[in-house]
Parts: structure tokens; sequence; C-alpha cells
């Protein structure tokens, strides 16, 4: 079954809490503080492997969590970090945030990988919160949480060549001719619904991979048919195999279906419809003269497309057309375009805080940085409470409320917690 699409939950481990503790030896009545530190929690990372072709394990499983790290422990000794979790996708996966659609990665070479939640930082222990003034700190940070988010994971097959053409021209038949794939044939469209990928063997050891793709149709641009499904296949191909019933057997003419495909390409993506193009013209055995044949290679000619008359289910001209493909795949560059992204996630640069009034009246504060000092603050402890208060008045957050109204007794609520504003 070749499923190319999937959702996904990720979940980081949660960073281990530091440990409050101190030195208790013969003869050291008053030891100072030993609390090591937490371990870091696990990363989620996806990992592109060659030997995964489909995301239909994802229809069974969508729930990914790291472990936590370990805690701190006495004798500053640090919590074990926890292991990865790496989950194999195929080569050619493209990775985004459902909430927000961001490109988190694009995995396309084998043994890529990209951290998709990152593991929560472990805590720190009391030994590093002795000053001179506090020689014995009682508290120790909490574990950072870790980060989950859902995925929308979409499969973008990996081919050197693509074979283009409207349904039941004859792409699966040339793709079972010229390799050991065996895509189903048969006289009725949409046989293909699925891509189906072929190694096209050549003398001397020579070979490349094809991929048969679902028939596109009037419209495919805007999302028609299979619209999307095709057109996400082929962006990625070096070289396009336009397959033409030439024979014009079920009324069509080949030319209009040329120009109606590129259009579709082009109104998908203007790379997509500058890829280099090879016009193999099918059914040749049809033909009861060759007038088709002559005016497609004439309208050709005019536009510099290379013309291949061929016959799939003979396998006429059908070495001839290989050994040039290969010929153009020898040469092949790759059009530079500066919006392709690779793995490359990087975090939106956001602010410390943000104040807003929520549908209940509360204040609500967001932000990474005062959000993790909530999470990693133990406010059962005076002294980590005292901190805490420290901190916010470092960051001048009763200005910020103050100046967004906030009055005595209202509600204050940051990440999980909630606080009566008091002046």
């Amino acid at each position: 079954m070749f499923i190319d699409r999937a959702r996904i939950f990720v979940q980081s481990g949660k960073g281990g809490d530091g440990m409050s503790s101190f030195r208790h030896e013969k003869f050291v009545p008053k030891g100072g503080p030993n609390g090591g530190d937490g371990g870091q929690g696990g990363n989620v990372i996806l990992v592109a492997d060659r030997n995964v072709n489909t995301l239909v394990d994802f229809r069974y499983r969508r729930l990914f969590k790291a472990k936590p790290g370990g805690k701190g422990q006495g004798s500053n000794k640090f919590g074990r970090d926890a292991d990865d979790l790496l989950i194999p996708v195929p080569v050619g996966t493209v990775v985004r945030d459902e909430e927000s659609n961001t490109l988190l990665a694009d995995l396309s070479h084998d043994g890529q990988q990209a951290i998709v939640a990152k593991g929560g930082r472990g805590g720190r222990g009391n030994y590093h919160f002795r000053t001179s003034a506090n020689r014995a700190p009682t508290f120790a940070e909490r574990g950072e949480p870790g980060e989950e988010r859902w995925l929308r994971l979409e499969l973008k097959v990996l081919a050197d060549v693509g074979l283009l053409g409207y349904p039941s021209v004859g792409k699966s038949s040339i793709l079972r001719k010229v390799s050991a794939a065996e895509p189903e044939v048969a006289a009725y469209h949409f046989t293909t619904l699925n891509p189906i990928l072929g190694v096209v063997d050549l003398p001397d050891q020579r070979s490349f991979v094809m991929a048969d793709i679902p028939g596109l149709i009037d419209g495919a641009a805007e999302g028609v048919g299979l619209g999307h499904d095709f057109l996400r296949h082929i962006e990625r191909t070096k070289i396009l195999i336009h397959v033409l019933d030439v024979s014009g057997s079920e009324g069509r003419d080949p030319i209009e279906d040329y120009e109606k495909i590129n259009g579709e390409l082009a109104k998908y993506s203007e790379k997509l419809s500058r890829k280099q193009q090879v016009i193999a013209a099918n059914k040749i055995d049809l033909l009861s003269d060759d007038t088709n044949l002559k005016r497609l290679q004439q309208y050709m000619d005019e536009r510099g497309r290379d013309v291949f008359p061929i016959c799939a289910m003979s396998g006429e001209g059908l070495p001839e057309l290989m050994e040039y493909v290969w010929k153009l795949l020898e040469t092949y560059v790759e059009e530079p375009d500066e919006t392709d992204e690779e793995v490359i996630y990087k975090p939106e640069e956001k602010p410390d805080f943000e104040i807003h009034r929520d549908d209940d009246g509360a204040f609500v504060i967001t932000g990474p940085r005062i959000e993790r000092l909530v999470a990693m603050t133990n406010f059962d402890d005076d002294m980590s409470l005292r901190r805490f208060q420290r901190i916010w008045r470092y960051m001048e957050l009763d200005k910020m409320l103050q100046k967004e109204g906030i009055q005595e007794g209202d509600t204050v609520r940051i990440y999980s917690m909630e606080f009566e504003y008091r002046k």
C-alpha cells in the first residue's frame, strides 16, 4: 500500500529535575550544597531512510514521545541524558508544523536528520545557586518541559525521470517494458493511482530511476482529480518523458494534449513548466498513416522538443529513447532556486514575553523565557519562590501589567500557573 501523507504527534522528553542536597560527611557538620543537575530530555528526530518507501506505518502509530532525562543526585551527580527518539521516514519526506504550516524539514538524502522536537534542558541542582550571601540554598530547578506539536508529513517521490501524460497514454506499459516494475495495465483510465518506481538498467552497468505517476487531467493545478498528488510527485524529477497518444485512438489530439498538460504545469509551478521534456509518441502500431506523426514532429521541432516514435507494447523505439534520456541525465544541472529549503528548522525569534487579556478577563503572559521560568520553578519551596519574585522584578513585569490596566486581585496566568495580582 502506497501512502504519501501522514499526520503525527511528537513530544520531546522533559529535562530531569535538579537535586537539592547537602554534603553529609563525618567531621563535616555543615557540608555545602552538592545537588547535581538533571539530564537532558530526549529529542525527537526524523531520519531519512532509503529502505522505507511509504508513510503507511504512520496510519497505525501516530503518537511519538521521547523519554525524560534522569533526575540529578547528591554528590554533584548529574542525571542521565535520555536517548533521542529516531523515527525513520522515506527519502523525499517534507515535514511541516500543522498549526503554522512552517516548513521544518525537507529530507531529500539518505541518512539526513531533522530535530522536530527538542528535548528539555535538565534543571540545575542547588549547587549552582550558592552565593556569598546564601551558602545553603535549598532549592533546585525543575527540568524544562519538552516541545510538542502535530506534524504533517508529505512524501515527494524521488526519481530521475518522470512519465508525464494523460491517463491511458501508455506510461505504465513503458515502465513495465524498460524496468522490473510491474504496474497494473488495463484498458481503462486511472489504472495507476499511486506513483510506481522502476529502475531502468542499461548496458555497461548504467541505470536510473523512473517513476510512473498518476495521469493528469484538466484542472489538476487547482487540485481536480489527482491533481496536486500528481504534480507534487514530479516536482523533483530531473527529466520528464511526455507520453502522447499519437494514434488518436481515443479521439485525442496529441498536440492539444501537450498544450493542456504544459498549461497545468505552468499554473502549478513556473519551475515545473521549465523542466526538460522528451516527447514519446506512443501507439505508432495503431497508425493507419504517418500524417499525425509528421504533424507532431513538425510542431515539436518548432519548439525544440525531441520526438521519439515508440510502441510501448512491443518495445519498438524504447531502447533509443532510454539511451537519449541517459545522455540528458549525464549533463543535467539542477536549476538554482533561492526558495528551496532543506533541513533547516530554525525556531522563530519570539519576544521574551507578551501580555494579552483572555476571554475570562485574566491577564495572560506568554513567551518562551517567562514560560520556561515558571515551568522550572518549584513554587512549594520558599527560596525558589523568592528567586522567582526577584526575576519577575528584574523583567519589570509589574510595570507592563500596570500599563495594560491590571488591578488589585486580577488573575495573572502564565503557562499552567495562575496568580492573584497584589501590589
